[in-house]
């Protein structure tokens, strides 16, 4: 077969790539992982009983405001990361801005506080249900996740991993956020971000495996 030929036949018909497929198949799994966080939190957890008074609504819309900031960067950073060469699109600094949006507001919170009361506001008395409750509900979110990313052709898998644990973490959070009545910013300055952040690390440390293709 002669070089024009081929050519010629591998030209025919040819389908026009969808270029939105990949964030569309991430953005499926997200809301999937979405609707599993929210329903394990509630049915394992249970939802606060006192959500409708001013104070713990506040509270928890702000709670849910950060998780969710931080999946939706996260989801923006991952629809690139998830192609090939997506690594070579720039920094992916500001999925940091929601973490430093709650430590400013802990700190203010803080300083208003008499410094007798840091101890309660930074622990309060749910601190050992988030740091497990959180990662244990963000394991499905995180495999639908890396399922989606697995349909396209990553090749910077460890970012490309952290991304998916960070994410699932946000996710898991959001869902979280339903039930915890620890109502005090550097609480979730601390607690939550940092089961964010190790459910971003392990996304980081499986990301070579579960997405090698």
């Amino acid at each position: 077969m002669k070089t024009d030929d081929l050519v010629n036949m591998l030209s025919t018909n040819v389908e026009v790539v969808d270029q939105r497929l990949v964030s569309r198949t991430i953005a499926g799994a997200i809301a999937v992982g979405a609707v599993v966080a929210l329903g394990a939190s509630l049915v394992m957890l249970g939802g606060r009983t006192d959500v409708w008074t001013a104070e713990a609504l506040g509270f928890m819309i702000a709670k849910l405001a950060f998780a969710v900031a931080v999946a939706a960067l996260a989801f923006f950073y991952l629809t690139r990361f998830a192609r090939p060469a997506g690594s070579r699109r720039g920094s992916i600094a500001l999925v940091a801005l929601p973490f430093v949006g709650i430590v400013g507001l802990a700190a203010i919170s803080l300083a208003n506080a008499p410094a007798g009361h840091w101890q309660v506001m930074f622990m309060g008395n749910e601190w050992l249900e988030c740091l497990l409750s959180i990662p244990i509900i963000a394991i499905v979110p995180f495999a639908l996740v890396v399922w989606a990313v697995r349909q396209a052709a990553p090749t910077d898998l460890r970012r490309a991993g952290a991304l998916a644990g960070l994410i699932a973490g946000g996710l898991s959070a959001a869902g979280y956020a339903l039930h915890c009545t620890a109502d005090s910013l550097p609480f979730v300055a601390i607690w939550y971000s940092g089961t964010i952040m190790l459910c971003t690390l392990a996304g980081a440390v499986l990301g070579p495996r579960l997405l090698r293709w």
